[in-house]
């Protein structure tokens, strides 16, 4: 196998500790604002550079850069590799400054637009979009991270990248516990801990840049091919890539529509769900993405996502199993303190419940995306992007009434599934990839062992109103238990069924 299971397990390891801090930062904001008009109001605020994110940054500009910065790497001279860079650099510089600046002008129609229901709040309304402004400007530092990032995977330096986002944190947990005390309305100088993470982190990956040789002035040339190729592939990727963020989007305008506190609930459930999805799902596409690029007119190409796709099932499955099981216990253990109340975890697990269910198609289509990608094919996503919008548009407005944040969560997983479907089915049209053999047996054999994992965690994880009652230390040490010994248990039947799967895990 071509990919290294070791350059996954490297990003992994170093996202799983952005999540533990992010989870830590969580709890803070949940201490300091529980599921009220703040919290609302930030998590609106903040969700505006994200989804901006996904259009110019990490999301689609890599599914677009990357490739063509690897066939510049393997068939371009150096001088002409640099140059690419820099004159791609200097169009996405000029083009997030545009953007920057006209989102905190028009701050106001963005919030209006992203959350309606806060109009009829006007002390509401004013605070998000104050925070709005505050924290746009990240959408600009986060997109030049997302193009160092690029960069230095392309060259098999992945341990940078994902350790960067920790930074972010990190300035929002120092702002919040140090300045926030001492602020009229507190969650503002949480809005600023956004900007000064963002800093941190582009400040960051400045030395690695320069030690790959790729840390340049950036100017505006038009003359590069490669940068007319890149930005002709962008467009579609943005649209493919942004899939997920426009449901957010979607479920963000009609939560604020729906009830009171639904934009709370949905956020403190959406974060557990990002857990696997950002530990494996995120490392599993860095690494699978340049290296399928490099495949891409190779034998080795169906094999490379053959293998991405078992892991994804892999882990994904019992991963879905555990927030479903687990979830209260886990809303109980992070965010029961302070202002978030017994109600706000009993709300916040609807949603959760939603999500979890679309953890598996959401992360198999971060495998199956860039494999169109690699072959410069931006388009096929984009089109199946757009669909799936349009299902989780109509699923929404279907079940969000009757259901509230269920439904929302429920729409966004329905529409993830029936993405991953059309990625697998052109792949398949195609004769891009066809399954390898063993299949069949991998299935019957993880699927037994999930079943089985399920089961136990249900038997042992003990009624909600014990965790309610227990301290915080009990709550962290069952969780502790169950979390391990599930594991470990999922791990001890595979290895009884002789998975073959986890013999990488011992060779690497």
């Amino acid at each position: 196998m071509s990919v290294s299971l070791r350059n996954v397990a490297k990003v992994a390891s170093n996202t799983f500790l952005s999540r533990l801090l992010g989870f830590a930062r969580d709890v803070i904001l949940a201490h300091l604002f529980g599921a009220g008009m703040a919290a609302d109001a930030f998590f609106v605020a903040q969700r505006l550079p994200n989804l901006f994110r996904r259009l110019f940054g990490e999301g689609a500009f890599s599914q677009a850069f990357v490739p063509v910065l690897g066939e510049y790497v393997q068939e371009r001279s150096v001088q002409e590799t640099r140059d690419f860079v820099a004159d791609i650099s200097g169009w996405l510089l000029l083009t997030l400054v545009i953007v920057t600046v006209a989102g905190v002008l028009g701050a106001g129609l963005l919030v209006y637009l992203l959350a309606p229901g806060f109009a009829a709040d006007p002390a509401k309304f004013e605070l998000t979009v104050l925070l709005t402004r505050i924290t746009f400007p990240y959408l600009l530092l986060v997109s030049l991270v997302a193009l160092s990032g690029g960069i230095l995977n392309t060259y098999g330096h992945f341990q940078v990248p994902a350790f960067t986002p920790v930074f972010l944190n990190l300035g929002i947990i120092a702002a919040a516990l140090f300045w926030a005390p001492h602020l009229a309305q507190p969650v503002i100088a949480v809005a600023w801990g956004m900007i000064f993470g963002g800093i941190a982190q582009l400040l960051f990956q400045i030395p690695a840049l320069y030690r790959v040789g790729h840390l340049h002035w950036p100017r505006l040339r038009r003359n590069d091919p490669g940068v007319g190729r890149t930005l002709r592939l962008l467009g579609p990727a943005a649209l493919g890539a942004s899939a997920a963020q426009i449901n957010l989007f979607i479920n963000t305008v009609l939560a604020s529509l729906v009830g009171a506190n639904v934009v709370s609930y949905l956020y403190y459930s959406d974060r557990l769900v990002e857990f696997p999805l950002g530990v494996f799902g995120v490392a599993l596409g860095t690494v699978v993405l340049p290296t399928l690029s490099r495949q891409s007119k190779t034998a080795e190409f169906p094999r490379t996502l053959d293998w991405a796709l078992r892991w994804t099932w892999l882990i994904a499955l019992p991963a879905t199993i555990g927030l479903l099981v687990l979830g209260q216990p886990l809303l109980i253990t992070l965010f029961r303190y302070g202002a978030y109340s017994a109600q706000d975890m009993e709300q916040s697990y609807l949603s959760l419940f939603g999500y979890g269910l679309g953890i598996l198609p959401i992360i198999a289509a971060r495998v199956l995306a860039p494999a169109f990608y690699a072959r410069q094919n931006t388009r096929t996503p984009m089109r199946f992007g757009i669909i799936s919008v349009g299902v989780n548009i109509f699923i929404s407005l279907l079940l969000a009434w009757p259901l509230h944040q269920l439904g929302l969560s429920l729409a966004t997983s329905i529409a993830a599934l029936v993405n991953a479907l059309l990625l697998a089915r052109r792949l398949w049209r195609d004769e891009i990839y066809r399954p390898a053999p063993g299949w069949r047996i991998f299935l019957v054999k993880t699927s037994g062992s999930a079943m089985a994992l399920a089961v136990g965690l249900f038997l042992l994880r003990g009624a909600t109103s014990d965790w309610l009652q227990w301290s915080a230390a009990a709550r962290v040490g069952h969780l502790v238990l169950l979390i391990a010994g599930g594991a470990l248990l999922y791990l001890f039947l595979l290895w009884t069924l002789r998975l073959p799967e986890l013999r990488q895990l011992r060779r690497r």
